[in-house]
């Protein structure tokens, strides 16, 4: 399952900055500058998951795969860009192909590095972007409205399902214009999946990033911008998350103990970008569940809520087609038991059938016939 994460913000708010560090090798231009970015990067970046390496050795994998998620980074956008300003048009297209969006913000007072509006004030930094994201949706849904009443008069099945798009469609636009994302409507799921063809930026799962001087990272409720960016998060439901793109620049160039000294030195246990992949994980609703043995220990990516046999579609769709049941072992209960067959000794694995659904962390083996 493929993970599009959309990295978005104003100029100059350190997102590119974020980016190569979430991307080592990463080819962005962290330039204080607007619109350094002019095409999006992308990056593909392993989950940091310190359960593949447990399990691997259980196991005696020869190969250990995390699974990943794909960052792409968008070009700073400015006031006005759904009419085409900055780089709008362009940056309102990239946005849409993203499955969620980290949108980063600036939480740091620096004179050396240009803020476009002149100051830093978090909330209306968000308002800014928001308020394009918003307005862009209301002009997709003003022309899906109007296609969806030249077929006023059709009976059946499709005339049906337009209505009910058509209702969906005007409960989020009042959301709108109540300045509330498209994302806080409630929808049934025959709703969300007429809608979907929209693809609505602001139905898109939302993680604030709020980038903080080195100095500020080890005690974040001192910083009085994090504090304006919670509150706000906290009103619209979207996710916040405290890193330091300059630290984590640091962190690139050293190794697993020379970081470790470093984020101990900041007062810090970890780096705010698996802390950040973690809350994209949960906006988007996902979970992680394993495969283990000799060969390979893998991680894969599901929606939360997946049956057996959905998540054994992830792997391969002849897994799904001919699924008969799944040999599933709770993560725990692996790790004491030391590997699948101690543990279908001491009757700790299940077999599970089609209904099953999933959970966070199973180790599971798949039987299936086509």
């Amino acid at each position: 399952m493929g993970l599009k994460t959309g990295i978005v913000g104003l100029p100059n708010v350190g997102k590119s900055t974020m980016f190569n560090a979430l991307c080592e090798n990463a080819k962005a231009q962290a330039a204080n500058f607007p619109f350094c970015t002019i095409e999006p990067n992308v990056g593909i970046v392993a989950v940091p998951d310190p359960r593949l390496d447990v399990l691997s050795k259980i196991s005696g994998s020869e190969k250990t795969v995390p699974t990943s998620v794909e960052f792409v980074d968008i070009a700073g956008l400015v006031k006005g860009a759904s009419k085409g300003e900055g780089l709008g048009n362009q940056f309102l297209a990239n946005i849409r192909e993203c499955d969620s969006i980290v949108q980063v913000v600036r939480c740091f007072e620096d004179g050396d590095v240009v803020h476009v509006a002149g100051r830093v004030d978090p909330v209306d930094d968000t308002d800014v972007i928001n308020f394009e994201l918003a307005l862009s949706d209301i002009t997709q849904i003003e022309k899906r409205l109007e296609r969806l009443k030249k077929t006023k008069g059709k009976s059946g099945e499709e005339a049906k399902r337009n209505e009910v798009e058509a209702a969906a469609l005007q409960r989020i636009m009042a959301a709108l214009e109540q300045n509330k994302p498209a994302r806080s409507v409630d929808l049934s799921e025959e709703e969300a999946e007429l809608v979907r063809g929209l693809c609505l930026l602001t139905a898109k799962p939302m993680v604030y990033a709020a980038n903080v001087a080195e100095d500020d990272l080890a005690s974040p409720a001192d910083n009085k911008y994090v504090q304006q960016l919670q509150a706000k998060a906290a009103e619209e439901g979207s996710g916040v998350v405290v890193v330091s793109a300059q630290v984590e620049a640091e962190l690139n160039g050293l190794d697993k103990e020379e970081a470790a000294e470093y984020l101990e030195a900041l007062g810090v246990q970890e780096g705010g970008l698996k802390s950040l992949i973690r809350a994209t994980y949960k906006q988007l609703g996902l979970l992680t569940y394993f495969t283990s043995g000799e060969k390979e220990t893998r991680a894969w990516t599901i929606k939360d809520g997946f049956t057996a046999p959905q998540a054994a579609g992830v792997i391969h769709t002849d897994f799904e087609k001919g699924f008969i049941r799944a040999e599933t072992v709770a993560y725990d209960d692996y790790v004491t038991s030391g590997g699948m067959g101690a543990a279908k000794e001491k009757g700790l694995l299940r077999l599970e059938g089609k209904e099953y659904v999933v959970q966070e962390g199973d180790i599971m083996l798949f039987r299936f016939n086509v």
